[in-house]
C-alpha cells in the first residue's frame, strides 16, 4: 500500500515538473509575440 502511493506521488510529481516546463514555455513565447508584434507593426514590416 504504501508504495502504492509514494509511487502515485512521484508520478504527480513529474506531470507537475513537466507542465511547468510546458507552462513556462507558452508563456515566454506569449510574451515574446507580445513584444515582436507591435514593433512588426509600428516599423511597417507588418500590415494588418
Amino acid at each position: 500500500m504504501k508504495d502504492e502511493i509514494s509511487t502515485t506521488q512521484v508520478n504527480w510529481k513529474n506531470r507537475l515538473k513537466k507542465l511547468g516546463f510546458a507552462g513556462f514555455m507558452f508563456f515566454l513565447i506569449k510574451g515574446l509575440l507580445w513584444l515582436i508584434i507591435p514593433y512588426l507593426i509600428a516599423s511597417g514590416l507588418w500590415a494588418c
